[in-house]
C-alpha cells in the first residue's frame, strides 16, 4: 500500500522538479555567475545602485497590506457574525471580481482614474474642478494609485483567511468570556482578535508577497514613473537594459526577503496560537 501511494506521487514529484525546482536553481545560477559563465558577486554588489526600488516596494506593499488588513477584517468579521444567507450572497461579491482577468480590472481603474476619467468628470460635474481652479486632479501615474490598485486586486486574499478563521470560533469561548464579565469589546480584545491572528498572518502573506513583488499594477497605474521590483527584474530580462544574471540576482534577493519575512510571520503566529491555547 505504502509503495502505491510512492508512486501515485510520483507525477507531482516530477512536476514540481520541472516548473519549481529547476526554476529556482537556474536562477541560483545565473545570479552566481557573470555573462562569460565565470563565478561573480558583481550581480549583488551592483544592486546598490537600485536600493531606492527596492525601499519604494517594500514600503508600497506595506502600505497596501496594512489598509487591506484595516479594511479587511472589520468586513471579515462582519460576514462571520451574519447569518449563512447573507455570508453566501457577500462571499459571491468578494469573490465575482476575481472571476475576471486581472489585466482588465487593472484596466478599468485606469479608465477611472484617468485625468479625464469617471472621477475627473463627476467633480468637473460638480463643479470642484473649478473651485479647485484646475482642469483635472492627477489621481493616475502615482503612489497612491498604485497602492489602490494593490489593495483592490488583493483585498480577497485579506478577507477570506481572516473571515474562514473567526467563522469556525467555538461559540461556546464567547459565552464563556461573557459570562465571567468580559464585555463586548472585552470579549473581542481577549478571545476574537488573539484566536484570528493565523487568519491575519494568513491574509497578511498572501496580499504582501504578490504585492511586492507586482509589475503589471505598477506599469498600468504608475505609468512607469514608479519602478518596483517587479519591473525591474521584467527589464533585466525582456528590456532594453538586458541583464539576465542582474535579474536573477535581484529576484533571489527578493524571494529570500520574502521568505524570511513569512517565516517570522509564522513563528509569531505558532507562539500567540501557543499562548491564546494556554
Amino acid at each position: 500500500m505504502k509503495n502505491k501511494s510512492r508512486r501515485l506521487a510520483i507525477p507531482y514529484v516530477i512536476w514540481m522538479a520541472l516548473f519549481v525546482v529547476a526554476p529556482i536553481v537556474l536562477m541560483v545560477i545565473y545570479a552566481f555567475t557573470a555573462e562569460g559563465g565565470g563565478l561573480a558577486l558583481d550581480n549583488f554588489t551592483s544592486m546598490g545602485a537600485y536600493l531606492d526600488v527596492f525601499l519604494r516596494s517594500f514600503e508600497l506593499a506595506l502600505i497596501a497590506t496594512l489598509v487591506c488588513l484595516l479594511v479587511g477584517y472589520p468586513v471579515a468579521y462582519c460576514m462571520a457574525k451574519e447569518g449563512p444567507r447573507f455570508q453566501r450572497i457577500a462571499m459571491a461579491l468578494i469573490m465575482l471580481p476575481m472571476w475576471m482577468n486581472f489585466l482588465l480590472r487593472t484596466y478599468a481603474w485606469m479608465s477611472i482614474l484617468e485625468n479625464n476619467g469617471l472621477i475627473n468628470q463627476f467633480l468637473g460635474a460638480i463643479g470642484v474642478l473649478d473651485l479647485l481652479g484646475v482642469d483635472h486632479i492627477r489621481l493616475i501615474r502615482t503612489q497612491g494609485a498604485v497602492v489602490l490598485g494593490m489593495v483592490y486586486n488583493y483585498l480577497p486574499f485579506m478577507i477570506l483567511p481572516i473571515y474562514s478563521v473567526i467563522v469556525k470560533l467555538d461559540g461556546s469561548l464567547l459565552e464563556a468570556a461573557r459570562d465571567l464579565g468580559a464585555n463586548t469589546a472585552g470579549v473581542f480584545r481577549k478571545v476574537i482578535f488573539p484566536l484570528s491572528l493565523p487568519g491575519i498572518l494568513s491574509g497578511v502573506t498572501m496580499v504582501f508577497v504578490p504585492s511586492v513583488s507586482t509589475f503589471a499594477i505598477s506599469r498600468l497605474l504608475g505609468g512607469g514613473r514608479q519602478m518596483m521590483l517587479g519591473d525591474l527584474i521584467e527589464q533585466q530580462f525582456l528590456g532594453g537594459a538586458y541583464d539576465p544574471h542582474l535579474g536573477a540576482a535581484i529576484a533571489l534577493v527578493m524571494m529570500v526577503v520574502v521568505v524570511v519575512c513569512m517565516a517570522v510571520m509564522n513563528h509569531f503566529g505558532e507562539g500567540e496560537e501557543q499562548a491564546v491555547m494556554l
